[in-house]
């Protein structure tokens, strides 16, 4: 845990994540990654420069019955108020729209409700636990599905809801945060979603570990290259590559 909490202490230093007086709201889904980065902001508490209060919400996709009392006693062990919000959102995504790409819609819907539940709890920042595989993950698909460079930040300032977006486990690998719920054994809630493990993100995943096995250091050299961004070199608007440049004639 020491070694995440350094990453924690590095990204809050790095992108100023953590300011004095906030109200920190986690999106608790109850996976390892939520589950370890509510562990590492409560312990976080004791020696950030800055003081800053913690709850977390876990969205029930109304999907299957959860039995989320591991969740509650882990909250609970950790001194942070946990609150349940109800949705429809997995039964709309699956059964009534029937969407050929879910995921996308799905994650849209979640993200809503958690910033309305953070605005509605009085919090101004609501903290995600991506890590730097998916930071990785989500910009190879942004590459190779839509043809562009991008990734989420460690910190989103949202306009219409006046809520700030922090990711503060952007330099942990999931290696390091499944070591860290595994041998603290905490109480991981299995995701309800019948695509867990069969999603277009699956398949970059695992696209990355083929790369990390042929190239040891790709992970860290694709993190590199997001945060170089003085030594970029795209190019500009007068040199427009088109879809149809590259179809056989």
């Amino acid at each position: 845990m020491r070694h995440v909490l350094g990453c924690v202490r590095r990204a809050d230093r790095d992108f100023r994540l953590i300011e004095e007086g906030d109200r920190i709201l986690v999106g608790l889904s109850g996976g390892k990654d939520s589950m370890a980065l509510l562990r590492a902001l409560a312990l976080y508490r004791h020696f950030c420069p800055n003081s800053y209060t913690l709850e977390a919400a876990h969205l029930c996709l109304g999907l299957s019955e959860e039995n989320i009392e591991g969740m509650k006693e882990f909250c609970q062990q950790n001194d942070v108020p946990l609150h349940l919000i109800d949705s429809q959102i997995g039964d709309i995504v699956l059964n009534q729209r029937k969407e050929k790409n879910p995921c996308s819609l799905c994650a849209t819907m979640r993200r809503g409700a958690l910033n309305n539940a953070a605005r509605d709890l009085g919090c101004n920042k609501l903290a995600l636990g991506h890590h730097s595989d998916d930071v990785i993950e989500t910009l190879l698909m942004g590459i190779f599905q839509e043809g562009r460079m991008h990734t989420f930040a460690p910190t989103t300032y949202l306009d219409r809801s006046g809520i700030t977006v922090i990711r503060p486990f952007v330099y942990c690998t999931e290696q390091q945060i499944r070591h860290v719920a595994t041998t603290q054994n905490f109480p991981i809630l299995k995701s309800p979603c019948p695509l867990d493990g069969y999603t277009k993100r699956q398949y970059y995943k695992e696209l990355l570990d083929r790369l990390q096995t042929e190239l040891p250091d790709a992970r860290k050299m694709l993190l590199l290259a997001l945060s170089n961004t003085e030594q970029y070199r795209l190019w500009d608007e007068g040199s427009i590559v088109r879809k149809e440049d590259f179809e056989e004639k």
